[in-house]
Protein backbone atom coordinates (compact mmCIF):
# COMPACT_ATOMS: atom_id res chain seq x y z
CA UNK A 1 0.00 0.00 0.00
CA UNK A 2 2.80 2.42 0.84
CA UNK A 3 4.41 2.06 -2.31
CA UNK A 4 1.19 2.27 -4.28
CA UNK A 5 1.00 5.72 -2.66
CA UNK A 6 4.64 6.66 -3.21
CA UNK A 7 4.14 5.95 -6.50
CA UNK A 8 0.69 7.83 -7.47
CA UNK A 9 2.72 11.05 -5.74
CA UNK A 10 5.26 10.70 -8.09
CA UNK A 11 2.75 10.55 -10.67
CA UNK A 12 0.77 13.39 -9.57
CA UNK A 13 3.91 15.42 -9.12
CA UNK A 14 4.92 14.43 -13.07
CA UNK A 15 1.09 15.56 -14.45
CA UNK A 16 1.44 18.62 -12.35
CA UNK A 17 5.07 19.46 -13.94
CA UNK A 18 3.61 18.58 -17.31
CA UNK A 19 0.48 20.83 -16.58
CA UNK A 20 -1.18 17.40 -17.57
CA UNK A 21 -4.15 17.83 -14.66
CA UNK A 22 -6.47 19.03 -16.61
CA UNK A 23 -7.21 15.50 -17.98
CA UNK A 24 -8.12 14.75 -14.92
CA UNK A 25 -10.89 18.01 -14.93
CA UNK A 26 -14.12 16.54 -13.14
CA UNK A 27 -12.95 13.56 -11.35
CA UNK A 28 -11.46 13.06 -7.03
CA UNK A 29 -8.04 12.98 -8.50
CA UNK A 30 -8.36 16.49 -9.72
CA UNK A 31 -8.88 17.51 -6.07
CA UNK A 32 -5.60 15.85 -4.73
CA UNK A 33 -3.80 17.29 -7.74
CA UNK A 34 -4.59 21.02 -6.47
CA UNK A 35 -3.73 20.44 -2.97
CA UNK A 36 -0.62 18.89 -4.44
CA UNK A 37 -0.10 22.30 -6.73
CA UNK A 38 1.66 24.52 -4.66
CA UNK A 39 4.55 21.74 -3.88
CA UNK A 40 5.68 21.21 -7.27
CA UNK A 41 7.45 23.66 -9.12
CA UNK A 42 5.59 25.69 -11.94
CA UNK A 43 6.23 24.18 -15.52
CA UNK A 44 9.32 25.70 -17.62
CA UNK A 45 8.07 28.38 -20.50
CA UNK A 46 9.56 25.13 -23.45
CA UNK A 47 7.35 22.70 -21.52
CA UNK A 48 3.70 25.22 -21.25
CA UNK A 49 4.97 26.30 -24.73
CA UNK A 50 4.57 22.80 -25.98
CA UNK A 51 1.57 21.18 -27.17
CA UNK A 52 -0.66 18.96 -24.87
CA UNK A 53 0.29 15.72 -26.65
CA UNK A 54 4.18 16.23 -26.69
CA UNK A 55 3.95 16.93 -22.89
CA UNK A 56 2.06 14.10 -22.32
CA UNK A 57 4.72 11.87 -24.38
CA UNK A 58 7.49 13.36 -22.13
CA UNK A 59 5.57 12.90 -19.15
CA UNK A 60 5.22 9.06 -19.57
CA UNK A 61 8.72 9.03 -20.87
CA UNK A 62 9.69 10.53 -17.61
CA UNK A 63 7.58 7.80 -15.72
CA UNK A 64 9.16 4.48 -17.22
CA UNK A 65 8.71 2.11 -19.36
CA UNK A 66 5.56 0.58 -18.23
CA UNK A 67 4.41 3.76 -19.04
CA UNK A 68 5.95 4.35 -21.93
CA UNK A 69 3.94 0.98 -23.28
CA UNK A 70 0.93 2.58 -21.94
CA UNK A 71 1.58 5.58 -24.44
CA UNK A 72 2.36 3.07 -27.52
CA UNK A 73 -0.67 0.92 -26.91
CA UNK A 74 -2.97 3.81 -26.15
CA UNK A 75 -1.62 5.54 -29.68
CA UNK A 76 -3.09 2.98 -31.43
CA UNK A 77 -6.60 3.75 -29.69
CA UNK A 78 -7.78 6.47 -32.50
CA UNK A 79 -11.12 5.68 -31.59
CA UNK A 80 -10.56 6.72 -28.00
CA UNK A 81 -7.82 9.37 -28.35
CA UNK A 82 -7.83 12.83 -30.36
CA UNK A 83 -5.98 12.40 -33.34
CA UNK A 84 -3.15 15.24 -32.20
CA UNK A 85 -2.27 13.12 -29.07
CA UNK A 86 -2.16 9.86 -30.66
CA UNK A 87 0.12 11.56 -33.59
CA UNK A 88 2.95 12.54 -30.58
CA UNK A 89 2.21 9.07 -28.93
CA UNK A 90 3.18 7.28 -32.11
CA UNK A 91 6.35 8.31 -31.54
CA UNK A 92 7.40 7.10 -28.13
CA UNK A 93 10.23 4.64 -28.42
CA UNK A 94 11.24 1.97 -26.10
CA UNK A 95 14.98 3.37 -25.80
CA UNK A 96 15.42 3.33 -21.86
CA UNK A 97 18.64 3.02 -19.89
CA UNK A 98 20.70 -0.17 -20.40
CA UNK A 99 21.02 -2.33 -17.57
CA UNK A 100 24.49 -3.53 -16.11
CA UNK A 101 25.67 -6.13 -18.23
CA UNK A 102 26.88 -8.64 -15.81
CA UNK A 103 23.42 -8.78 -14.85
CA UNK A 104 22.23 -9.82 -18.30
CA UNK A 105 24.38 -12.90 -18.20
CA UNK A 106 23.67 -13.87 -14.92
CA UNK A 107 19.89 -13.97 -15.46
CA UNK A 108 20.54 -15.50 -19.12
CA UNK A 109 22.38 -18.15 -17.12
CA UNK A 110 20.02 -18.62 -14.83
CA UNK A 111 17.21 -19.13 -17.62
CA UNK A 112 18.98 -21.71 -19.98
CA UNK A 113 20.38 -23.28 -16.84
CA UNK A 114 23.98 -23.37 -17.77
CA UNK A 115 26.92 -21.14 -18.07
CA UNK A 116 27.30 -18.72 -20.39
CA UNK A 117 30.79 -19.82 -21.12
CA UNK A 118 29.07 -23.77 -21.66
CA UNK A 119 26.15 -22.46 -23.96
CA UNK A 120 28.45 -19.61 -26.36
CA UNK A 121 31.62 -19.42 -27.44
CA UNK A 122 31.52 -15.99 -26.84
CA UNK A 123 29.16 -13.07 -25.38
CA UNK A 124 28.92 -9.76 -25.11
CA UNK A 125 28.25 -7.63 -21.86
CA UNK A 126 27.74 -4.26 -23.58
CA UNK A 127 23.70 -4.24 -25.15
CA UNK A 128 23.04 -3.68 -28.74
CA UNK A 129 19.78 -2.14 -27.53
CA UNK A 130 17.52 -1.82 -24.81
CA UNK A 131 14.03 -1.28 -24.41
CA UNK A 132 11.25 -1.12 -21.64
CA UNK A 133 11.05 -4.93 -21.20
CA UNK A 134 14.42 -6.06 -22.36
CA UNK A 135 17.28 -5.84 -23.81
CA UNK A 136 20.09 -7.72 -26.59
CA UNK A 137 23.05 -8.86 -26.50
CA UNK A 138 25.73 -10.12 -29.21
CA UNK A 139 26.74 -13.43 -28.85
CA UNK A 140 28.14 -16.60 -30.54
CA UNK A 141 27.76 -20.14 -30.67
CA UNK A 142 30.05 -22.73 -30.96
CA UNK A 143 31.41 -22.77 -34.43
CA UNK A 144 31.18 -18.88 -34.98
CA UNK A 145 27.35 -18.19 -35.87
CA UNK A 146 26.51 -14.83 -34.80
CA UNK A 147 23.12 -14.55 -32.62
CA UNK A 148 21.61 -11.96 -30.56
CA UNK A 149 20.30 -12.64 -27.04
CA UNK A 150 16.94 -11.10 -25.56
CA UNK A 151 16.53 -11.35 -21.72
CA UNK A 152 14.28 -9.91 -19.91
CA UNK A 153 15.23 -6.71 -17.50
CA UNK A 154 15.58 -8.22 -13.89
CA UNK A 155 12.54 -8.07 -11.69
CA UNK A 156 10.23 -6.61 -14.91
CA UNK A 157 7.31 -9.46 -13.81
CA UNK A 158 7.11 -7.54 -10.09
CA UNK A 159 7.24 -3.46 -11.40
CA UNK A 160 4.50 -4.14 -14.45
CA UNK A 161 2.49 -6.30 -11.61
CA UNK A 162 2.80 -3.19 -9.08
CA UNK A 163 1.91 -0.21 -12.22
CA UNK A 164 -0.81 -2.24 -13.62
CA UNK A 165 -2.35 -2.78 -10.43
CA UNK A 166 -2.23 0.66 -9.81
CA UNK A 167 -3.62 1.67 -13.92
CA UNK A 168 -6.52 -0.85 -12.17
CA UNK A 169 -7.28 1.32 -9.62
CA UNK A 170 -6.98 4.76 -11.75
CA UNK A 171 -9.00 3.27 -14.35
CA UNK A 172 -11.87 1.96 -11.49
CA UNK A 173 -11.81 5.68 -10.32
CA UNK A 174 -12.13 7.39 -13.83
CA UNK A 175 -14.55 4.54 -14.79
CA UNK A 176 -16.87 6.08 -11.84
CA UNK A 177 -16.36 9.77 -11.71
CA UNK A 178 -15.48 10.81 -15.38
CA UNK A 179 -18.20 12.21 -16.96
CA UNK A 180 -17.43 10.92 -20.41
CA UNK A 181 -15.89 7.24 -19.00
CA UNK A 182 -18.42 5.11 -21.60
CA UNK A 183 -16.10 6.98 -24.47
CA UNK A 184 -12.86 6.73 -22.83
CA UNK A 185 -13.55 3.03 -21.50
CA UNK A 186 -10.58 2.91 -19.07
CA UNK A 187 -10.70 -0.48 -18.13
CA UNK A 188 -11.02 -1.79 -21.28
CA UNK A 189 -7.61 0.08 -21.97
CA UNK A 190 -5.99 -1.15 -19.30
CA UNK A 191 -6.96 -4.89 -19.55
CA UNK A 192 -5.52 -4.45 -23.65
CA UNK A 193 -2.36 -2.86 -21.61
CA UNK A 194 -2.02 -6.36 -19.40
CA UNK A 195 -2.48 -8.68 -22.17
CA UNK A 196 -0.07 -7.51 -23.98
CA UNK A 197 2.56 -6.77 -21.66
CA UNK A 198 2.13 -10.93 -20.70
CA UNK A 199 2.47 -11.68 -23.80
CA UNK A 200 5.71 -10.13 -24.45
CA UNK A 201 7.20 -11.51 -20.80
CA UNK A 202 6.96 -14.66 -22.26
CA UNK A 203 10.17 -14.94 -24.63
CA UNK A 204 9.41 -18.34 -25.51
CA UNK A 205 6.26 -17.81 -26.91
CA UNK A 206 8.02 -14.74 -29.11
CA UNK A 207 10.59 -17.91 -30.44
CA UNK A 208 7.29 -19.76 -31.49
CA UNK A 209 5.94 -16.45 -33.26
CA UNK A 210 8.97 -16.49 -35.07
CA UNK A 211 8.93 -19.64 -35.86
CA UNK A 212 5.58 -20.02 -37.75
CA UNK A 213 6.55 -16.37 -39.59
CA UNK A 214 9.44 -17.80 -40.84
CA UNK A 215 8.01 -20.89 -42.02
CA UNK A 216 4.98 -18.63 -43.72
CA UNK A 217 7.72 -17.01 -45.39
CA UNK A 218 10.40 -19.33 -46.37
CA UNK A 219 12.55 -18.57 -49.48
CA UNK A 220 10.50 -15.22 -49.60
CA UNK A 221 12.19 -12.37 -51.80
CA UNK A 222 9.58 -10.31 -49.86
CA UNK A 223 10.83 -10.42 -46.58
CA UNK A 224 13.35 -12.55 -44.38
CA UNK A 225 12.17 -13.56 -40.64
CA UNK A 226 15.42 -14.36 -38.30
CA UNK A 227 15.83 -17.90 -36.93
CA UNK A 228 15.30 -18.70 -33.13
CA UNK A 229 17.71 -20.64 -31.72
CA UNK A 230 15.84 -23.32 -29.39
CA UNK A 231 18.90 -24.99 -27.99
CA UNK A 232 19.22 -21.63 -26.32
CA UNK A 233 15.61 -20.30 -25.67
CA UNK A 234 13.71 -20.37 -22.36
CA UNK A 235 10.73 -18.14 -20.97
CA UNK A 236 13.12 -15.84 -20.09
CA UNK A 237 16.20 -15.60 -23.13
CA UNK A 238 15.50 -15.43 -26.69
CA UNK A 239 18.40 -16.51 -29.18
CA UNK A 240 18.14 -15.81 -32.30
CA UNK A 241 21.15 -15.69 -35.15
CA UNK A 242 21.82 -12.17 -35.68
CA UNK A 243 21.03 -10.46 -39.20
CA UNK A 244 21.80 -6.95 -40.56
CA UNK A 245 20.11 -4.05 -42.33
CA UNK A 246 19.36 -0.78 -42.54
CA UNK A 247 16.04 0.25 -40.77
CA UNK A 248 13.18 1.20 -42.74
CA UNK A 249 13.06 4.87 -41.55
CA UNK A 250 16.92 5.86 -42.18
CA UNK A 251 16.00 7.29 -45.82
CA UNK A 252 19.38 8.53 -46.29
CA UNK A 253 21.14 5.48 -45.45
CA UNK A 254 18.37 3.44 -47.77
CA UNK A 255 19.71 5.79 -50.71
CA UNK A 256 23.17 5.65 -49.83
CA UNK A 257 22.83 1.95 -50.92
CA UNK A 258 21.03 2.37 -53.74
CA UNK A 259 17.65 0.55 -52.77
CA UNK A 260 14.73 0.99 -55.15
CA UNK A 261 12.32 2.91 -52.30
CA UNK A 262 9.63 2.79 -54.43
CA UNK A 263 9.71 -1.00 -55.29
CA UNK A 264 10.39 -1.22 -51.29
CA UNK A 265 6.71 0.22 -50.23
CA UNK A 266 4.45 -0.94 -52.75
CA UNK A 267 6.63 -4.36 -51.50
CA UNK A 268 5.33 -3.40 -47.79
CA UNK A 269 1.75 -2.79 -48.83
CA UNK A 270 1.97 -6.38 -50.08
CA UNK A 271 3.49 -8.05 -47.52
CA UNK A 272 0.87 -6.93 -44.70
CA UNK A 273 -2.23 -8.36 -46.92
CA UNK A 274 -0.48 -11.80 -47.83
CA UNK A 275 0.10 -11.82 -43.52
CA UNK A 276 -3.30 -10.55 -42.81
CA UNK A 277 -5.86 -12.73 -45.66
CA UNK A 278 -3.45 -15.73 -46.70
CA UNK A 279 -1.26 -16.54 -43.39
CA UNK A 280 -3.77 -14.88 -40.84
CA UNK A 281 -0.88 -14.18 -38.56
CA UNK A 282 0.37 -10.70 -38.72
CA UNK A 283 3.31 -8.63 -37.06
CA UNK A 284 1.16 -6.55 -35.40
CA UNK A 285 4.42 -3.93 -33.99
CA UNK A 286 5.46 -2.84 -37.16
CA UNK A 287 7.04 0.05 -36.82
CA UNK A 288 10.22 1.19 -38.61
CA UNK A 289 12.71 0.07 -34.71
CA UNK A 290 11.34 -3.73 -36.13
CA UNK A 291 11.43 -3.54 -39.86
CA UNK A 292 14.30 -2.99 -41.29
CA UNK A 293 15.54 -3.62 -45.24
CA UNK A 294 18.15 -6.18 -46.25
CA UNK A 295 21.22 -4.10 -46.76
CA UNK A 296 22.68 -7.03 -49.26
CA UNK A 297 24.15 -5.18 -52.55
CA UNK A 298 22.32 -7.63 -54.65
CA UNK A 299 19.56 -6.87 -53.40
CA UNK A 300 19.00 -3.08 -53.91
CA UNK A 301 16.87 -3.58 -56.88
CA UNK A 302 14.52 -6.06 -55.55
CA UNK A 303 14.80 -5.49 -51.51
CA UNK A 304 13.69 -7.44 -49.27
CA UNK A 305 12.25 -6.69 -45.17
CA UNK A 306 13.60 -8.49 -42.28
CA UNK A 307 10.86 -8.29 -39.64
CA UNK A 308 12.18 -8.35 -35.76
CA UNK A 309 10.32 -8.68 -32.13
CA UNK A 310 7.66 -11.28 -32.38
CA UNK A 311 6.28 -10.12 -28.86
CA UNK A 312 3.09 -8.98 -30.77
CA UNK A 313 1.22 -10.59 -33.60
CA UNK A 314 -1.86 -10.81 -35.01
CA UNK A 315 -4.54 -13.43 -35.80
CA UNK A 316 -8.38 -12.94 -36.88
CA UNK A 317 -10.71 -15.89 -36.68
CA UNK A 318 -12.41 -16.90 -40.22
CA UNK A 319 -15.36 -14.52 -39.69
CA UNK A 320 -13.90 -11.38 -38.98
CA UNK A 321 -11.08 -12.28 -42.13
CA UNK A 322 -14.19 -12.80 -44.56
CA UNK A 323 -16.39 -9.77 -43.49
CA UNK A 324 -12.72 -7.57 -43.24
CA UNK A 325 -11.74 -8.86 -46.75
CA UNK A 326 -15.36 -8.04 -47.85
CA UNK A 327 -15.52 -4.47 -46.29
CA UNK A 328 -12.08 -3.54 -48.09
CA UNK A 329 -13.23 -4.41 -51.43
CA UNK A 330 -17.02 -2.78 -50.88
CA UNK A 331 -14.41 0.41 -49.60
CA UNK A 332 -12.55 0.06 -53.02
CA UNK A 333 -15.55 -0.62 -55.01
CA UNK A 334 -17.31 2.21 -53.35
CA UNK A 335 -20.48 -0.02 -52.40
CA UNK A 336 -21.49 1.52 -49.10
CA UNK A 337 -24.72 -0.84 -49.00
CA UNK A 338 -22.08 -3.49 -48.84
CA UNK A 339 -20.39 -1.39 -46.01
CA UNK A 340 -23.23 -1.03 -43.56
CA UNK A 341 -24.76 -4.82 -44.48
CA UNK A 342 -21.47 -6.39 -43.42
CA UNK A 343 -21.11 -4.36 -40.25
CA UNK A 344 -24.74 -6.09 -39.47
CA UNK A 345 -23.90 -9.46 -40.73
CA UNK A 346 -20.40 -9.46 -38.75
CA UNK A 347 -22.01 -9.35 -35.67
CA UNK A 348 -19.99 -5.83 -34.99
CA UNK A 349 -23.37 -4.16 -34.89
CA UNK A 350 -27.06 -4.99 -33.77
CA UNK A 351 -29.42 -6.14 -36.25
CA UNK A 352 -32.11 -3.54 -35.32
CA UNK A 353 -29.71 -0.78 -36.97
CA UNK A 354 -31.35 0.46 -40.29
CA UNK A 355 -29.40 -0.46 -43.13
CA UNK A 356 -30.09 2.60 -45.39
CA UNK A 357 -29.37 5.13 -42.38
CA UNK A 358 -25.83 3.55 -41.50
CA UNK A 359 -25.08 3.40 -45.47
CA UNK A 360 -25.30 6.97 -45.27
CA UNK A 361 -23.38 7.68 -42.42
CA UNK A 362 -20.73 5.35 -44.32
CA UNK A 363 -21.00 7.47 -48.01
CA UNK A 364 -20.54 10.78 -45.84
CA UNK A 365 -17.30 9.22 -44.66
CA UNK A 366 -16.12 7.78 -47.42
CA UNK A 367 -17.43 10.33 -50.19
CA UNK A 368 -14.81 13.21 -49.62
CA UNK A 369 -11.98 10.95 -49.75
CA UNK A 370 -12.30 9.80 -53.31
CA UNK A 371 -12.54 13.42 -54.43
CA UNK A 372 -8.93 13.60 -53.64
CA UNK A 373 -5.24 11.61 -55.52
CA UNK A 374 -5.73 8.38 -54.82
CA UNK A 375 -1.78 8.33 -54.06
CA UNK A 376 -3.16 10.57 -50.58
CA UNK A 377 -5.96 8.82 -49.57
CA UNK A 378 -4.92 7.00 -46.09
CA UNK A 379 -6.96 3.31 -46.22
CA UNK A 380 -5.97 2.78 -42.75
CA UNK A 381 -7.73 6.37 -41.82
CA UNK A 382 -10.96 5.27 -43.58
CA UNK A 383 -11.32 2.04 -41.87
CA UNK A 384 -11.18 4.22 -38.53
CA UNK A 385 -13.39 7.22 -39.04
CA UNK A 386 -15.67 4.36 -40.58
CA UNK A 387 -15.61 2.34 -37.35
CA UNK A 388 -15.30 6.02 -35.33
CA UNK A 389 -18.64 6.82 -37.40
CA UNK A 390 -19.99 3.22 -36.73
CA UNK A 391 -19.68 3.64 -32.99
CA UNK A 392 -23.01 6.33 -32.66
CA UNK A 393 -25.02 3.86 -34.32
CA UNK A 394 -24.28 1.10 -31.09
CA UNK A 395 -20.96 -0.69 -32.81
CA UNK A 396 -19.40 -3.60 -30.64
CA UNK A 397 -15.54 -2.69 -29.73
CA UNK A 398 -13.43 -5.11 -31.73
CA UNK A 399 -9.88 -5.49 -29.79
CA UNK A 400 -8.76 -7.70 -32.14
CA UNK A 401 -9.32 -5.20 -35.56
CA UNK A 402 -7.53 -2.28 -33.36
CA UNK A 403 -4.95 -4.36 -33.53
CA UNK A 404 -5.41 -4.46 -37.24
CA UNK A 405 -5.96 -1.21 -37.46
CA UNK A 406 -2.42 -0.40 -35.38
CA UNK A 407 -0.35 -2.59 -37.66
CA UNK A 408 -1.75 -0.54 -40.86
CA UNK A 409 -1.26 2.29 -39.63
CA UNK A 410 2.13 1.31 -39.28
CA UNK A 411 2.52 -0.04 -42.88
CA UNK A 412 0.94 2.81 -44.62
CA UNK A 413 3.11 5.66 -42.46
CA UNK A 414 6.23 3.70 -43.69
CA UNK A 415 5.02 3.08 -46.88
CA UNK A 416 4.32 6.89 -47.23
CA UNK A 417 7.84 7.46 -45.56
CA UNK A 418 9.58 5.26 -48.50
CA UNK A 419 7.36 6.68 -51.37
CA UNK A 420 5.33 9.78 -50.68
CA UNK A 421 3.32 9.28 -53.75
CA UNK A 422 2.41 5.65 -53.20
CA UNK A 423 -0.74 4.26 -54.42
CA UNK A 424 -1.63 2.20 -50.92
CA UNK A 425 -5.01 1.35 -53.14
CA UNK A 426 -3.89 0.07 -55.98
CA UNK A 427 -1.51 -2.01 -54.75
CA UNK A 428 -3.09 -3.38 -52.24
CA UNK A 429 -6.04 -3.88 -54.37
CA UNK A 430 -5.23 -6.79 -57.19
CA UNK A 431 -3.49 -8.30 -53.79
CA UNK A 432 -6.73 -8.53 -52.38
CA UNK A 433 -8.32 -9.78 -55.21
CA UNK A 434 -6.16 -12.55 -55.96
CA UNK A 435 -6.22 -14.17 -52.07
CA UNK A 436 -9.86 -14.04 -52.13
CA UNK A 437 -10.17 -15.72 -55.10
CA UNK A 438 -7.51 -18.25 -54.25
CA UNK A 439 -9.22 -18.39 -50.45
CA UNK A 440 -12.68 -19.67 -51.74
CA UNK A 441 -11.50 -21.20 -54.74
CA UNK A 442 -13.24 -24.86 -55.05
CA UNK A 443 -9.81 -26.55 -54.92
CA UNK A 444 -9.62 -24.86 -51.42
CA UNK A 445 -13.44 -25.67 -50.58
CA UNK A 446 -12.90 -29.42 -51.50
CA UNK A 447 -9.30 -29.22 -49.84
CA UNK A 448 -11.22 -28.25 -46.83
CA UNK A 449 -14.09 -30.54 -47.17
CA UNK A 450 -12.05 -33.62 -47.31
CA UNK A 451 -10.16 -32.21 -44.60
CA UNK A 452 -12.77 -32.90 -42.23
CA UNK A 453 -14.39 -35.55 -43.94
CA UNK A 454 -13.29 -38.22 -41.12
CA UNK A 455 -15.02 -35.98 -38.63
CA UNK A 456 -18.23 -35.79 -40.24
CA UNK A 457 -18.34 -39.37 -41.72
CA UNK A 458 -17.60 -40.34 -37.27
CA UNK A 459 -20.99 -38.29 -36.64
CA UNK A 460 -22.96 -39.04 -39.56
CA UNK A 461 -24.49 -42.27 -38.15
CA UNK A 462 -26.17 -39.77 -35.34
CA UNK A 463 -27.40 -37.10 -37.87
CA UNK A 464 -30.96 -39.03 -38.63
CA UNK A 465 -31.39 -39.40 -35.09
CA UNK A 466 -30.71 -36.03 -34.30
CA UNK A 467 -32.59 -34.80 -37.41
CA UNK A 468 -35.67 -36.46 -36.31
CA UNK A 469 -35.91 -35.27 -33.37
CA UNK A 470 -35.58 -31.60 -34.11
CA UNK A 471 -37.91 -31.95 -36.77
CA UNK A 472 -40.48 -33.36 -34.40
CA UNK A 473 -39.91 -30.79 -31.42
CA UNK A 474 -40.71 -28.05 -34.40
CA UNK A 475 -44.15 -29.98 -35.30
CA UNK A 476 -45.31 -30.46 -31.61
CA UNK A 477 -43.60 -27.11 -31.05
CA UNK A 478 -41.74 -27.81 -28.22
CA UNK A 479 -38.29 -26.84 -29.72
CA UNK A 480 -36.28 -24.73 -26.51
CA UNK A 481 -34.50 -21.74 -27.30
CA UNK A 482 -31.55 -20.85 -24.55
CA UNK A 483 -30.95 -17.62 -24.90
CA UNK A 484 -28.84 -15.03 -22.57
CA UNK A 485 -31.36 -11.71 -21.57
CA UNK A 486 -29.36 -8.92 -24.04
CA UNK A 487 -30.18 -11.44 -26.82
CA UNK A 488 -33.79 -10.98 -26.31
CA UNK A 489 -33.41 -7.45 -27.85
CA UNK A 490 -32.42 -8.72 -30.95
CA UNK A 491 -34.48 -11.79 -31.37
CA UNK A 492 -37.75 -10.23 -32.79
CA UNK A 493 -35.70 -8.55 -35.74
CA UNK A 494 -33.78 -12.03 -36.96
CA UNK A 495 -36.39 -14.17 -36.11
CA UNK A 496 -37.83 -13.84 -39.70
CA UNK A 497 -36.54 -15.89 -42.25
CA UNK A 498 -34.69 -17.69 -39.64
CA UNK A 499 -36.50 -21.26 -39.45
CA UNK A 500 -36.63 -21.87 -43.52
CA UNK A 501 -32.71 -21.24 -43.81
CA UNK A 502 -32.16 -23.71 -40.88
CA UNK A 503 -34.45 -26.09 -42.02
CA UNK A 504 -32.07 -25.56 -45.31
CA UNK A 505 -29.25 -25.64 -43.71
CA UNK A 506 -29.74 -28.49 -41.80
CA UNK A 507 -31.32 -30.74 -44.74
CA UNK A 508 -28.28 -29.37 -46.89
CA UNK A 509 -25.40 -30.52 -44.47
CA UNK A 510 -27.29 -33.68 -43.56
CA UNK A 511 -27.12 -34.50 -47.65
CA UNK A 512 -24.03 -33.56 -48.29
CA UNK A 513 -22.80 -35.99 -45.60
CA UNK A 514 -24.90 -38.81 -46.81
CA UNK A 515 -22.76 -38.04 -50.27
CA UNK A 516 -19.76 -38.25 -48.24
CA UNK A 517 -20.83 -41.36 -47.13
CA UNK A 518 -21.88 -43.14 -49.85
CA UNK A 519 -18.69 -41.57 -51.76
CA UNK A 520 -16.82 -43.02 -48.74
CA UNK A 521 -18.69 -46.35 -49.40
CA UNK A 522 -18.09 -46.61 -53.31
CA UNK A 523 -22.18 -46.62 -53.62
CA UNK A 524 -23.05 -48.22 -56.88
CA UNK A 525 -25.81 -48.24 -60.06
CA UNK A 526 -25.20 -45.63 -62.92
CA UNK A 527 -22.20 -43.27 -62.57
CA UNK A 528 -21.09 -39.77 -63.99
CA UNK A 529 -17.42 -39.19 -64.27
CA UNK A 530 -16.44 -42.32 -62.45
CA UNK A 531 -18.65 -41.04 -59.53
CA UNK A 532 -21.86 -42.76 -58.56
CA UNK A 533 -25.56 -40.99 -59.33
CA UNK A 534 -26.47 -41.39 -55.90
CA UNK A 535 -23.46 -39.50 -54.84
CA UNK A 536 -24.47 -36.67 -57.16
CA UNK A 537 -27.98 -36.30 -56.14
CA UNK A 538 -26.94 -36.53 -52.89
CA UNK A 539 -24.40 -34.15 -53.10
CA UNK A 540 -26.29 -31.52 -55.07
CA UNK A 541 -29.45 -31.91 -52.87
CA UNK A 542 -26.98 -30.94 -50.30
CA UNK A 543 -25.83 -27.93 -52.04
CA UNK A 544 -28.83 -26.59 -53.08
CA UNK A 545 -30.15 -26.73 -49.49
CA UNK A 546 -27.15 -24.77 -48.13
CA UNK A 547 -27.87 -21.75 -51.16
CA UNK A 548 -31.29 -21.75 -49.82
CA UNK A 549 -29.99 -21.19 -46.35
CA UNK A 550 -27.33 -18.64 -47.30
CA UNK A 551 -28.35 -14.91 -46.09
CA UNK A 552 -29.93 -12.56 -48.81
CA UNK A 553 -28.07 -9.31 -49.31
Amino acid sequence: MGSSLLRAIKIGRVLLRYRLDDLLDDTPAERWLRLMRPFVPRASAQIAAMSRGARLRMALQELGPIFVKFGQILSTRRDLVPPDVAIELSMLQDRVAPFDGGTAREMVEQALGRDVRDAFESFDTSPLASASIAQVHAATLAGGREVVVKVLRPNIEREIAADVALLKNIAGLVDRTHPSADKIRPREIVAEIESTLAAELDLQREGANASVLRRFWTDSPDMYVPEPIWSHTAERALTMERVRGIPSDDIAQLDAAGIDRKALAAKGVRVFYTQVFRDNFFHADAHAGNIWVDSDPERKLNPRFIALDFGIMGQLSSEDQYYLAENFMAIFNRDYRRIAELHVQAGWMPSHIRIDELEAAARSVCEPYFTRPLSEISLAEVLIKLFRTAQRYELTLQPQLILLQKTLLNIEGVGRLLDPQLDIWAVARPVLERILVERYSPQRLAGEFRKRLPEMITHAPDMPRLLHAWLTQQVEGKHQLALRSRDLTDLAQTMKGMQRRIVSAILGTGLLIVAAVLYALEAGGPQLFGVSAAVWMAGLGGLWGLLAAWPRR
